[in-house]
Protein backbone atom coordinates (compact mmCIF):
# COMPACT_ATOMS: atom_id res chain seq x y z
CA UNK A 1 0.00 0.00 0.00
CA UNK A 2 1.37 3.20 -1.20
CA UNK A 3 0.78 6.89 0.59
CA UNK A 4 -1.12 9.38 0.90
CA UNK A 5 0.08 11.77 -2.47
CA UNK A 6 -1.10 15.33 -3.10
CA UNK A 7 -1.72 16.72 -6.33
CA UNK A 8 1.37 18.10 -8.64
CA UNK A 9 2.58 21.53 -8.12
CA UNK A 10 2.79 21.59 -12.40
CA UNK A 11 -0.79 20.12 -12.47
CA UNK A 12 -3.13 23.04 -14.45
CA UNK A 13 -6.61 23.49 -12.97
CA UNK A 14 -9.46 24.71 -15.89
CA UNK A 15 -11.45 26.16 -13.18
CA UNK A 16 -9.16 27.23 -10.40
CA UNK A 17 -10.56 28.19 -7.28
CA UNK A 18 -10.98 31.95 -6.97
CA UNK A 19 -9.55 33.40 -3.38
CA UNK A 20 -12.93 33.88 -1.67
CA UNK A 21 -13.20 30.09 -1.39
CA UNK A 22 -9.95 29.24 -0.15
CA UNK A 23 -11.17 31.29 2.78
CA UNK A 24 -14.04 29.84 4.37
CA UNK A 25 -17.17 31.56 5.07
CA UNK A 26 -16.79 31.11 8.97
CA UNK A 27 -13.55 31.72 8.90
CA UNK A 28 -12.44 34.78 11.64
CA UNK A 29 -10.71 37.03 8.77
CA UNK A 30 -13.84 37.42 7.05
CA UNK A 31 -14.51 39.31 10.46
CA UNK A 32 -11.91 41.57 10.91
CA UNK A 33 -12.79 42.50 6.83
CA UNK A 34 -16.15 43.42 7.94
CA UNK A 35 -15.86 45.20 10.57
CA UNK A 36 -13.88 47.48 9.08
CA UNK A 37 -15.73 48.32 6.57
CA UNK A 38 -17.77 49.61 9.42
CA UNK A 39 -15.85 52.35 9.92
CA UNK A 40 -16.60 55.75 8.50
CA UNK A 41 -12.76 56.57 8.16
CA UNK A 42 -12.95 60.02 7.27
CA UNK A 43 -15.22 60.65 10.68
CA UNK A 44 -12.13 58.93 12.65
CA UNK A 45 -9.78 61.18 11.20
CA UNK A 46 -7.59 58.84 8.56
CA UNK A 47 -5.73 60.33 6.00
CA UNK A 48 -6.21 59.62 2.78
CA UNK A 49 -9.50 58.46 2.57
CA UNK A 50 -10.23 60.40 -0.71
CA UNK A 51 -6.72 60.18 -2.84
CA UNK A 52 -5.51 63.15 -4.52
CA UNK A 53 -6.06 64.10 -8.21
CA UNK A 54 -2.24 64.15 -8.80
CA UNK A 55 1.21 62.54 -7.78
CA UNK A 56 1.28 58.67 -6.74
CA UNK A 57 -1.76 57.07 -5.60
CA UNK A 58 -2.09 55.99 -1.70
CA UNK A 59 -2.85 52.69 -0.22
CA UNK A 60 -6.31 53.02 1.18
CA UNK A 61 -6.68 52.99 4.71
CA UNK A 62 -8.62 50.38 5.27
CA UNK A 63 -6.82 47.99 3.54
CA UNK A 64 -3.81 49.01 6.34
CA UNK A 65 -5.95 48.77 8.97
CA UNK A 66 -7.32 45.43 8.24
CA UNK A 67 -3.77 44.09 7.62
CA UNK A 68 -2.49 45.41 10.94
CA UNK A 69 -5.67 44.24 12.86
CA UNK A 70 -5.15 40.92 11.32
CA UNK A 71 -1.63 41.00 12.17
CA UNK A 72 -1.91 41.43 15.72
CA UNK A 73 -4.59 39.24 16.23
CA UNK A 74 -2.27 36.62 14.89
CA UNK A 75 1.31 37.46 16.20
CA UNK A 76 2.44 39.53 13.70
CA UNK A 77 3.34 42.92 14.78
CA UNK A 78 6.33 43.48 12.58
CA UNK A 79 5.78 45.90 9.37
CA UNK A 80 8.36 43.32 7.79
CA UNK A 81 6.57 40.45 8.72
CA UNK A 82 3.65 41.67 7.71
CA UNK A 83 4.97 43.15 4.52
CA UNK A 84 5.83 38.80 3.85
CA UNK A 85 2.54 38.18 4.96
CA UNK A 86 1.12 40.01 2.22
CA UNK A 87 2.98 38.37 -0.44
CA UNK A 88 2.19 34.66 1.05
CA UNK A 89 -0.20 34.24 3.11
CA UNK A 90 -3.53 33.61 1.42
CA UNK A 91 -5.92 34.79 4.42
CA UNK A 92 -4.17 38.15 3.79
CA UNK A 93 -3.91 38.00 0.08
CA UNK A 94 -7.91 37.48 0.74
CA UNK A 95 -8.26 40.26 3.10
CA UNK A 96 -6.37 43.10 1.20
CA UNK A 97 -7.37 41.72 -2.61
CA UNK A 98 -3.62 40.84 -3.31
CA UNK A 99 -2.24 44.39 -2.82
CA UNK A 100 1.57 44.32 -1.50
CA UNK A 101 2.17 47.18 0.43
CA UNK A 102 6.02 47.60 1.39
CA UNK A 103 7.11 47.62 5.17
CA UNK A 104 7.68 51.32 4.81
CA UNK A 105 4.03 52.36 4.21
CA UNK A 106 3.10 49.68 6.39
CA UNK A 107 5.27 51.63 9.37
CA UNK A 108 4.51 54.40 8.39
CA UNK A 109 0.84 53.85 8.86
CA UNK A 110 0.95 53.04 12.50
CA UNK A 111 3.22 55.83 13.05
CA UNK A 112 1.04 58.89 11.19
CA UNK A 113 -2.78 57.22 12.86
CA UNK A 114 -1.70 56.57 16.73
CA UNK A 115 -4.87 58.89 18.04
CA UNK A 116 -7.10 57.24 15.15
CA UNK A 117 -6.15 53.75 15.85
CA UNK A 118 -7.25 53.82 20.19
CA UNK A 119 -10.93 55.36 18.20
CA UNK A 120 -11.22 52.34 16.21
CA UNK A 121 -10.71 49.98 19.46
CA UNK A 122 -13.40 52.13 21.06
CA UNK A 123 -15.30 51.82 18.04
CA UNK A 124 -15.46 47.82 18.58
CA UNK A 125 -16.04 48.54 22.19
CA UNK A 126 -18.89 50.90 21.05
CA UNK A 127 -20.31 47.78 18.76
CA UNK A 128 -20.38 45.32 21.50
CA UNK A 129 -22.63 47.89 24.15
CA UNK A 130 -24.66 48.14 21.27
CA UNK A 131 -25.24 44.51 21.28
CA UNK A 132 -25.72 44.00 24.79
CA UNK A 133 -22.34 42.27 25.64
CA UNK A 134 -21.44 43.89 28.25
CA UNK A 135 -23.28 43.83 31.60
CA UNK A 136 -22.40 47.37 32.55
CA UNK A 137 -22.14 46.51 36.49
CA UNK A 138 -19.40 45.30 37.66
CA UNK A 139 -15.97 45.53 35.96
CA UNK A 140 -12.19 44.39 36.84
CA UNK A 141 -9.16 46.42 37.03
CA UNK A 142 -5.72 45.66 36.50
CA UNK A 143 -2.43 46.72 35.26
CA UNK A 144 0.81 45.14 33.79
CA UNK A 145 4.26 46.28 32.82
CA UNK A 146 4.78 46.25 29.04
CA UNK A 147 8.63 46.97 27.96
CA UNK A 148 9.29 50.06 25.87
CA UNK A 149 11.76 50.02 23.17
CA UNK A 150 14.67 51.92 25.50
CA UNK A 151 17.16 49.44 27.17
CA UNK A 152 18.15 50.25 30.68
CA UNK A 153 21.06 51.34 29.94
CA UNK A 154 19.75 54.15 28.46
CA UNK A 155 17.96 55.19 32.25
CA UNK A 156 20.08 58.43 33.58
CA UNK A 157 19.43 59.30 37.56
CA UNK A 158 21.32 61.77 39.59
CA UNK A 159 23.01 59.03 41.10
CA UNK A 160 24.70 57.88 37.64
CA UNK A 161 25.42 61.64 36.72
CA UNK A 162 27.23 61.87 39.38
CA UNK A 163 29.15 58.93 38.97
CA UNK A 164 29.84 60.35 35.37
CA UNK A 165 31.23 63.52 37.17
CA UNK A 166 33.40 62.06 39.56
CA UNK A 167 34.74 59.53 36.98
CA UNK A 168 35.98 63.08 34.82
CA UNK A 169 37.21 64.66 37.90
CA UNK A 170 39.44 61.42 37.96
CA UNK A 171 40.68 61.83 34.49
CA UNK A 172 41.03 65.51 34.89
CA UNK A 173 43.04 64.65 37.56
CA UNK A 174 45.21 62.09 35.75
CA UNK A 175 45.88 64.78 32.57
CA UNK A 176 46.99 67.33 34.97
CA UNK A 177 49.91 65.37 36.37
CA UNK A 178 50.77 64.39 32.95
CA UNK A 179 50.60 68.13 31.60
CA UNK A 180 53.23 68.44 35.65
CA UNK A 181 55.07 65.68 34.32
CA UNK A 182 55.29 67.23 30.87
CA UNK A 183 56.73 70.30 32.72
CA UNK A 184 59.38 68.75 34.39
CA UNK A 185 60.61 66.10 31.92
CA UNK A 186 60.48 69.79 29.48
CA UNK A 187 58.42 67.25 26.60
CA UNK A 188 58.22 68.86 23.10
CA UNK A 189 55.19 71.45 22.36
CA UNK A 190 52.92 68.59 20.78
CA UNK A 191 52.80 66.50 23.59
CA UNK A 192 51.66 69.36 25.53
CA UNK A 193 49.20 70.53 23.11
CA UNK A 194 47.53 67.00 22.73
CA UNK A 195 46.79 66.60 26.90
CA UNK A 196 46.03 70.00 26.54
CA UNK A 197 43.30 69.31 24.36
CA UNK A 198 42.04 66.12 26.03
CA UNK A 199 42.00 68.28 29.21
CA UNK A 200 40.08 70.79 27.70
CA UNK A 201 37.48 68.47 26.14
CA UNK A 202 37.03 66.39 29.51
CA UNK A 203 35.65 69.79 30.82
CA UNK A 204 33.25 70.26 28.33
CA UNK A 205 31.97 67.03 29.08
CA UNK A 206 32.08 68.02 32.98
CA UNK A 207 29.97 71.02 32.42
CA UNK A 208 27.61 68.94 30.10
CA UNK A 209 26.96 66.05 32.61
CA UNK A 210 26.63 69.34 35.44
CA UNK A 211 24.07 70.90 33.04
CA UNK A 212 22.31 67.76 32.71
CA UNK A 213 22.01 67.53 36.66
CA UNK A 214 20.50 70.67 36.68
CA UNK A 215 17.93 70.17 34.36
CA UNK A 216 16.65 67.02 36.27
CA UNK A 217 16.72 68.91 39.31
CA UNK A 218 14.85 71.81 37.66
CA UNK A 219 12.14 69.67 36.32
CA UNK A 220 11.88 67.64 39.62
CA UNK A 221 12.94 64.47 37.77
CA UNK A 222 14.09 61.08 39.29
CA UNK A 223 15.03 59.49 36.28
CA UNK A 224 15.33 60.19 32.45
CA UNK A 225 15.88 57.80 29.58
CA UNK A 226 17.61 59.01 26.46
CA UNK A 227 15.94 58.00 23.80
CA UNK A 228 12.37 57.18 25.44
CA UNK A 229 11.78 59.96 27.40
CA UNK A 230 7.78 58.90 28.18
CA UNK A 231 9.08 55.80 29.53
CA UNK A 232 10.30 54.84 33.24
CA UNK A 233 12.27 52.30 34.67
CA UNK A 234 9.64 50.20 36.69
CA UNK A 235 9.63 46.81 38.18
CA UNK A 236 8.00 43.92 36.29
CA UNK A 237 6.73 40.57 37.33
CA UNK A 238 9.66 38.13 35.57
CA UNK A 239 12.22 40.16 34.35
CA UNK A 240 13.39 42.79 37.28
CA UNK A 241 13.42 46.36 36.49
CA UNK A 242 12.79 47.42 32.82
CA UNK A 243 11.97 50.52 30.64
CA UNK A 244 8.29 49.91 30.78
CA UNK A 245 5.01 51.23 30.29
CA UNK A 246 2.13 51.12 32.91
CA UNK A 247 -0.62 49.22 30.67
CA UNK A 248 -4.26 48.85 32.23
CA UNK A 249 -7.46 47.52 31.46
CA UNK A 250 -11.01 47.34 32.75
CA UNK A 251 -12.40 43.83 31.84
CA UNK A 252 -16.11 43.92 32.03
CA UNK A 253 -17.66 40.81 34.32
CA UNK A 254 -20.78 39.62 31.62
CA UNK A 255 -18.64 37.95 28.90
CA UNK A 256 -14.75 39.09 29.77
CA UNK A 257 -14.59 41.69 27.00
CA UNK A 258 -12.54 44.60 27.75
CA UNK A 259 -14.38 47.63 28.06
CA UNK A 260 -11.52 50.22 28.89
CA UNK A 261 -7.51 50.94 28.32
CA UNK A 262 -4.85 53.32 29.22
CA UNK A 263 -1.14 53.40 29.09
CA UNK A 264 0.75 55.09 31.21
CA UNK A 265 4.39 56.39 32.62
CA UNK A 266 3.25 56.05 36.40
CA UNK A 267 4.54 52.72 37.96
CA UNK A 268 2.61 52.90 40.73
CA UNK A 269 -1.11 51.84 40.64
CA UNK A 270 -2.19 53.71 43.74
CA UNK A 271 -3.50 56.56 42.06
CA UNK A 272 -5.19 54.98 38.50
CA UNK A 273 -8.20 53.30 40.58
CA UNK A 274 -10.67 56.85 39.52
CA UNK A 275 -9.00 57.53 36.39
CA UNK A 276 -10.00 53.77 35.29
CA UNK A 277 -13.15 53.43 36.23
CA UNK A 278 -14.08 56.92 34.78
CA UNK A 279 -13.08 55.33 31.34
CA UNK A 280 -14.96 52.49 32.32
CA UNK A 281 -18.08 53.95 32.68
CA UNK A 282 -17.52 56.41 29.52
CA UNK A 283 -17.28 53.23 27.33
CA UNK A 284 -20.03 51.22 29.32
CA UNK A 285 -22.77 54.72 29.46
CA UNK A 286 -23.66 53.92 32.68
CA UNK A 287 -24.31 56.18 35.68
CA UNK A 288 -23.23 53.92 38.54
CA UNK A 289 -20.52 50.82 38.27
CA UNK A 290 -18.90 48.53 40.43
CA UNK A 291 -15.07 48.00 40.48
CA UNK A 292 -13.21 45.51 41.64
CA UNK A 293 -9.16 45.39 41.94
CA UNK A 294 -5.95 44.51 44.04
CA UNK A 295 -4.34 45.76 46.84
CA UNK A 296 -2.43 47.88 44.66
CA UNK A 297 -5.05 50.08 43.73
CA UNK A 298 -5.84 50.71 48.06
CA UNK A 299 -6.18 54.53 48.45
CA UNK A 300 -8.54 56.56 50.76
CA UNK A 301 -8.11 59.61 48.38
CA UNK A 302 -9.19 57.09 45.43
CA UNK A 303 -11.70 55.52 47.32
CA UNK A 304 -13.69 58.82 48.40
CA UNK A 305 -13.23 60.61 44.81
CA UNK A 306 -14.90 57.10 43.70
CA UNK A 307 -18.04 57.63 45.87
CA UNK A 308 -18.39 60.99 44.96
CA UNK A 309 -18.32 60.06 40.79
CA UNK A 310 -20.99 56.42 41.58
CA UNK A 311 -18.42 54.06 41.18
CA UNK A 312 -18.76 51.49 44.07
CA UNK A 313 -15.12 50.35 44.57
CA UNK A 314 -14.06 46.82 46.21
CA UNK A 315 -10.54 47.12 46.90
CA UNK A 316 -8.61 45.11 49.99
CA UNK A 317 -5.95 46.80 51.54
CA UNK A 318 -2.04 45.96 51.64
CA UNK A 319 -1.64 43.28 55.06
CA UNK A 320 0.24 45.26 57.92
CA UNK A 321 3.09 44.46 58.81
CA UNK A 322 5.68 46.13 61.47
CA UNK A 323 8.59 46.86 59.03
CA UNK A 324 11.10 46.30 62.53
CA UNK A 325 10.15 42.42 62.61
CA UNK A 326 7.62 39.78 63.01
CA UNK A 327 8.08 39.79 67.12
CA UNK A 328 6.29 43.64 66.94
CA UNK A 329 2.80 44.50 67.28
CA UNK A 330 1.53 45.16 64.05
CA UNK A 331 -0.83 47.84 63.07
CA UNK A 332 -3.54 45.69 63.74
CA UNK A 333 -3.27 45.44 67.32
CA UNK A 334 -4.32 49.11 67.56
CA UNK A 335 -7.82 49.46 67.83
CA UNK A 336 -9.39 53.19 66.28
CA UNK A 337 -12.08 55.30 68.12
CA UNK A 338 -13.76 56.78 65.97
CA UNK A 339 -15.37 59.43 68.09
CA UNK A 340 -12.00 60.08 69.95
CA UNK A 341 -10.35 60.18 67.04
CA UNK A 342 -7.63 58.44 68.72
CA UNK A 343 -6.04 54.88 68.57
CA UNK A 344 -5.64 52.11 71.57
CA UNK A 345 -2.99 50.33 71.81
CA UNK A 346 -2.46 46.69 73.62
CA UNK A 347 -1.07 48.27 76.83
CA UNK A 348 -4.37 50.29 76.61
CA UNK A 349 -3.06 53.55 76.49
CA UNK A 350 -4.84 56.19 73.89
CA UNK A 351 -2.67 57.57 70.90
CA UNK A 352 -3.48 60.88 70.06
CA UNK A 353 -3.30 62.47 66.98
CA UNK A 354 -0.04 64.67 66.86
CA UNK A 355 0.26 66.26 63.03
CA UNK A 356 -1.42 66.10 59.80
CA UNK A 357 0.84 65.94 56.85
CA UNK A 358 -0.82 67.43 54.07
CA UNK A 359 1.50 66.57 51.07
CA UNK A 360 1.19 62.51 51.53
CA UNK A 361 -2.68 63.06 52.90
CA UNK A 362 -1.48 61.13 56.56
CA UNK A 363 -2.26 62.14 60.28
CA UNK A 364 -0.13 60.28 62.93
CA UNK A 365 -1.03 59.51 66.24
CA UNK A 366 1.13 59.23 69.25
CA UNK A 367 1.18 58.99 72.86
CA UNK A 368 4.10 60.47 75.96
CA UNK A 369 3.14 56.50 77.65
CA UNK A 370 5.36 54.83 75.90
CA UNK A 371 8.37 55.83 77.37
CA UNK A 372 7.70 53.68 80.34
CA UNK A 373 5.50 50.85 78.87
CA UNK A 374 6.20 47.61 79.96
CA UNK A 375 5.17 46.29 76.65
CA UNK A 376 7.50 48.41 74.91
CA UNK A 377 10.35 45.72 73.79
CA UNK A 378 7.18 43.95 72.05
CA UNK A 379 6.29 47.03 70.18
CA UNK A 380 8.95 49.19 68.76
CA UNK A 381 12.63 50.28 69.15
CA UNK A 382 12.44 53.70 68.57
CA UNK A 383 11.74 56.53 71.09
CA UNK A 384 7.68 56.00 70.80
CA UNK A 385 5.64 54.29 68.75
CA UNK A 386 3.82 56.05 65.60
CA UNK A 387 0.78 54.92 63.70
CA UNK A 388 0.02 56.74 60.73
CA UNK A 389 -3.32 57.19 59.12
CA UNK A 390 -4.56 58.08 55.70
CA UNK A 391 -7.38 60.93 56.00
CA UNK A 392 -9.42 59.58 53.78
CA UNK A 393 -8.95 56.26 56.12
CA UNK A 394 -12.84 55.62 56.14
CA UNK A 395 -13.32 55.37 52.55
CA UNK A 396 -10.51 53.04 52.15
CA UNK A 397 -11.77 50.84 55.09
CA UNK A 398 -15.08 51.04 53.15
CA UNK A 399 -13.13 49.27 50.21
CA UNK A 400 -11.75 46.84 52.25
CA UNK A 401 -14.87 45.74 54.04
CA UNK A 402 -16.47 45.23 50.37
CA UNK A 403 -13.63 43.04 49.33
CA UNK A 404 -13.20 41.08 52.59
CA UNK A 405 -17.23 40.56 52.82
CA UNK A 406 -17.40 37.75 50.07
CA UNK A 407 -14.18 35.58 48.86
CA UNK A 408 -15.19 35.39 46.22
CA UNK A 409 -14.89 38.88 44.69
CA UNK A 410 -11.13 38.18 44.10
CA UNK A 411 -11.27 35.41 42.50
CA UNK A 412 -13.48 36.72 40.14
CA UNK A 413 -11.05 39.52 39.61
CA UNK A 414 -8.79 37.27 38.83
CA UNK A 415 -10.71 35.33 36.37
CA UNK A 416 -11.78 38.32 34.54
CA UNK A 417 -8.32 40.38 35.04
CA UNK A 418 -5.53 37.74 34.77
CA UNK A 419 -6.88 36.16 31.30
CA UNK A 420 -7.09 39.47 29.29
CA UNK A 421 -3.63 40.24 29.49
CA UNK A 422 -1.91 36.84 29.36
CA UNK A 423 -3.76 36.27 25.83
CA UNK A 424 -1.95 39.59 24.67
CA UNK A 425 1.06 38.99 25.98
CA UNK A 426 1.14 35.38 24.08
CA UNK A 427 0.05 37.16 20.78
CA UNK A 428 3.17 39.69 21.31
CA UNK A 429 5.54 37.11 22.20
CA UNK A 430 8.04 38.60 24.14
CA UNK A 431 5.93 41.52 25.60
CA UNK A 432 7.81 44.56 23.75
CA UNK A 433 6.15 47.20 22.22
CA UNK A 434 8.21 48.29 19.05
CA UNK A 435 7.67 51.56 18.87
CA UNK A 436 8.77 54.55 20.89
CA UNK A 437 6.87 57.53 22.69
CA UNK A 438 3.75 56.66 24.53
CA UNK A 439 1.30 57.97 21.98
CA UNK A 440 2.21 55.33 19.34
CA UNK A 441 2.77 52.41 22.18
CA UNK A 442 -0.72 53.48 23.30
CA UNK A 443 -1.94 52.24 19.82
CA UNK A 444 -0.03 49.32 19.72
CA UNK A 445 -1.46 48.25 22.71
CA UNK A 446 -4.71 49.73 21.15
CA UNK A 447 -4.31 46.90 18.30
CA UNK A 448 -3.36 44.31 21.14
CA UNK A 449 -7.04 45.17 23.08
CA UNK A 450 -9.15 45.22 19.58
CA UNK A 451 -7.53 41.99 18.71
CA UNK A 452 -8.46 39.89 21.70
CA UNK A 453 -12.16 41.72 21.72
CA UNK A 454 -12.79 40.88 18.38
CA UNK A 455 -11.11 37.42 19.28
CA UNK A 456 -13.48 36.99 22.52
CA UNK A 457 -17.12 38.44 20.29
CA UNK A 458 -16.46 35.69 18.03
CA UNK A 459 -16.22 33.07 20.84
CA UNK A 460 -19.34 34.30 22.35
CA UNK A 461 -21.67 35.03 19.17
CA UNK A 462 -19.83 32.89 16.43
CA UNK A 463 -18.43 34.25 13.23
CA UNK A 464 -22.03 34.11 11.26
CA UNK A 465 -24.02 35.68 14.05
CA UNK A 466 -21.23 38.13 14.65
CA UNK A 467 -20.72 38.99 10.64
CA UNK A 468 -24.53 39.25 10.59
CA UNK A 469 -24.46 41.96 13.47
CA UNK A 470 -21.63 44.10 11.80
CA UNK A 471 -23.42 44.01 8.42
CA UNK A 472 -26.30 45.32 9.95
CA UNK A 473 -24.80 47.75 11.68
CA UNK A 474 -22.82 48.94 8.77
Amino acid sequence: MGHVEGQSRYQSALMAPSLDEQVGAEHPVRVIDAFVDTLDLWALGFSRVVADDMGRPPYHPRDLMKLYLYGYANGVRSSRRLEREAARNIEVLWLINRLSPSFKTIADFRKDHPEVIVDVCRAFVGFCRGQSLYGRELVAIDGTKVEAVASNKKVVTPKTLEKQMAAIDRKIAEHLAAMDEADRREADQDERLDVAAALEALRGEHKLVAARVKDLADRGLNQEVTGEEDAKLMRTARHGHQVAYNAQTAVDAKHGLIAAFDLTSDGNDQGLLLPMALKAKAALQTETLSVVADAGYSSGEQGEACETAGVTAIVPRPATVNPRGDEYFTRDAFAYDEAADAYSCPAGESLTRRDVERADGKARYATAACYGCALKPGCTTAARRIITRDINEDARQAMHERALSDPAWMRQRRCLVEHPFATMKWLMGYPRFLVRGLRKAKAELALMVLSFNLKRAINILGVPALMTRLQAAA
